[in-house]
């Protein structure tokens, strides 16, 4: 019975052994991406590198706590809503996430079966999974060989790597969820009986369990992955659109039902809250995306009304309306290419250049692709225009460096898509240039005795295992040095680097501890750029002191609570002009309190009924 067992264990692990890899491939990226969460979060201290990663982490925990997605800041009704974070908005003194729902809902939902100190481990693990996912996927378009490849490719690629490990992003939690929304509908696809295939019988008998779960599950991450990032809907759904057309038979009306239920089981949550927060199941913490959703609306109804032939300028027009609303930041070709050129060819080469030509072998069997090539070359092709039209045009600043092009730019985590649907093309490359390069005839017996040869099995057998070795040992040795270069580059090769902002913390964390001890638990702290370090456990207000209407609703905040204000550090000149012109205007002073770290100080401004203090060294 032992031997059996072993023998079937051995048998087991020789056909599986590629998502056997892949397994492990998963588990140890989830360990290295949750050991940096862990390492730069010591003793609890909780610190995000961006406004939007905090935002989500402080709501994501009470949903969590409390099933709330919004608190109250009683302070603010006097104010005017000047008293909050970047990422989170003040309406009436009740301060919402400027987000998708999505995380928040998702994760604060496993939070509240747990606890929220997995917060920070969770994308890493849902990473783990979504490596999974992409390598099922890929084997069901590729093969498996490519799949292994492709997912080798994606555990050390820098960007799924930085935002796995920089865990309160959207970007990767609604990849994972897009992934597995793909591999089900396929399977749904996929198992569909040839003889049941009748898109207009609704009778869902012609579902068996399996086609009905994936159908199910399909769905149901689909609309998980959409109220993560809504805004990618506009490339999600002309790609479903596309693969249902494609299958339109095959899915019929009864799975096409139990596809858009779940969908919308999935959507509820999101939509309840939308309602809540900001009057519409559709509309999120973005004023500018409601506002396009609205005109959009509106000029589709118009549209509706005018395409007739006497008014054809009118329908003109209003297309124009819903295109600018579409791009409402903007529709610039030219940028979009530069951005390209900047965050894909010039960041990664080693990825670009092999994926061309693996793209340029795939046409060559363009006439035996069959449908699921076609399929994968649209919604490729598709997905890459809009993504690189649509935040290609826009400007974004993360870094304080505005000609500095880094893997921290939001570019790279809008770009995911595009960058994972080019791995199976740069491993379709290496997979054929190294079958190329060993062919067994050519490199064994030559052109003039292969055919003599050849009838030799036994010596074929030996070439063929020495050619097979040397192919797979040479595959091994080039996916081995792009794993090399891709850690290189996450770990040293950015300024954002992984290395880098881990030796940032410490200084992070010393700050901290100086500006809490030497500020009361009810204060208030005006800054520009730390108040992703000081929220929520002191209020805080984004500005400096440049707007004299601002600076009066700074006069307003000091009738209540102390007032503080941390940034770069004044020379004696500029102290001198805001106590004699500016901030008197208003009715403040402002005085140091200490330095903080070379280059920031902490100071505390004063009614000027109370006295202008003396300066503290």
């Amino acid at each position: 019975m032992g031997l059996k067992l072993i023998k079937l264990l051995k048998r087991g692990i020789r056909n599986h052994w590629h998502i056997i890899a892949v397994l492990f491939l998963a588990v140890i990226f989830f360990a290295g991406t949750s050991y940096y969460n862990h390492l730069v979060r010591p003793d609890g201290f909780v610190f995000w590198g961006s406004p939007d990663e905090n935002a989500n982490y402080i709501f994501t925990k009470l949903y969590g706590q409390s099933g709330e997605v919004s608190f109250f800041e009683k302070y603010n009704l006097y104010v005017e809503d000047i008293m909050h974070p970047r990422s989170i908005r003040s309406d009436w003194g009740n301060l919402k996430p400027v987000s998708f729902l999505g995380i928040i809902l998702i994760y604060g939902k496993i939070v509240s079966f747990s606890s929220y100190k997995i917060i920070p481990y969770l994308t890493p693990f849902f990473a783990g999974l979504g490596i999974i996912f992409y390598y099922l996927l890929v084997k069901k378009l590729f093969g498996r060989r490519n799949a292994l490849v492709s997912s080798f490719i994606l555990a050390s690629f820098p960007v799924y790597i930085y935002y796995s490990s920089r865990s309160m992003f959207h970007n990767v939690l609604f990849l994972v969820l897009f992934l597995a929304s793909l591999y089900f509908s396929y399977l749904m696809v996929e198992k569909t009986r040839m003889w049941k295939m009748d898109f207009l019988n609704i009778d869902l008998r012609t579902i068996n369990w399996f086609t009905g779960a994936s159908s199910a599950l399909g769905g149901f991450f689909l609309g998980l992955a959409l109220i993560t990032r809504t805004s990618e809907a506009l490339w999600v759904a002309p790609v479903f659109f596309i693969l249902w057309l494609f299958n339109f038979k095959r899915i019929g009306i009864a799975k096409l039902l139990v596809f858009l239920s779940f969908f919308i089981l999935a959507w509820l949550p999101a939509g309840y809250w939308n309602q809540i927060l900001f009057g519409a199941p559709f509309y999120s913490g973005y004023p500018e995306m409601n506002n396009s959703l609205s005109e959009i609306g509106s000029a589709s109804k118009n549209l509706a009304g005018s395409v007739v032939p006497t008014n054809f300028n009118e329908a003109k027009e209003t297309i124009k309306e819903i295109k600018n609303n579409i791009f409402y930041f903007g529709f610039k070709p030219d940028k979009s290419w530069s951005m390209l050129n900047f965050y894909f060819i010039k960041m990664f080469p080693w990825i670009f250049w092999p994926s061309i030509l693996g793209l340029f072998l795939y046409f060559q069997k363009f006439y035996r692709l069959g449908k699921k090539g076609y399929v994968y070359l649209i919604a490729y092709a598709i997905t890459s225009i809009i993504l690189v039209l649509y935040y290609g045009s826009w400007q974004f600043y993360d870094n304080p460096d505005i000609n500095s092009h880094t893997i921290g730019n939001s570019y790279t985590r809008y770009w995911l898509p595009i960058y994972l649907g080019a791995f199976p093309l740069f491993s379709l490359f290496l997979l054929k240039v190294t079958r190329g390069l060993f062919s067994t005839k050519k490199w064994i017996f030559g052109k003039r005795n292969a055919l003599c040869l050849s009838k030799d099995f036994l010596l074929e057998k030996i070439f063929s295992l020495r050619t097979s070795f040397l192919v797979n040992g040479l595959r091994i040795v080039i996916v081995a040095l792009l794993v090399l270069i891709s850690l290189n580059f996450v770990f040293f090769g950015s300024e954002e680097g992984i290395f880098y902002s881990f030796s940032k913390q410490k200084t992070v964390q010393n700050s901290y501890t100086e500006i809490i001890n030497k500020t009361e638990s009810n204060s208030v702290i005006i800054t520009t750029y730390y108040d992703k370090l000081l929220f929520p456990e002191r209020k805080v207000i984004v500005g400096d002191f440049s707007d004299p209407l601002i600076n009066e609703k700074f006069s307003g905040v000091a009738n209540y609570l102390p007032v503080y204000y941390y940034n770069f550090s004044l020379t004696d000149k500029d102290l001198e002009y805001l106590n004699s012109r500016r901030l008197k205007e208003v009715g403040l002073s402002i005085d140091i309190i200490a330095k903080i770290g070379d280059n920031f100080t902490l100071y505390k401004l004063y009614k000027q009924s109370e006295g202008i203090r003396v300066k503290k060294p």
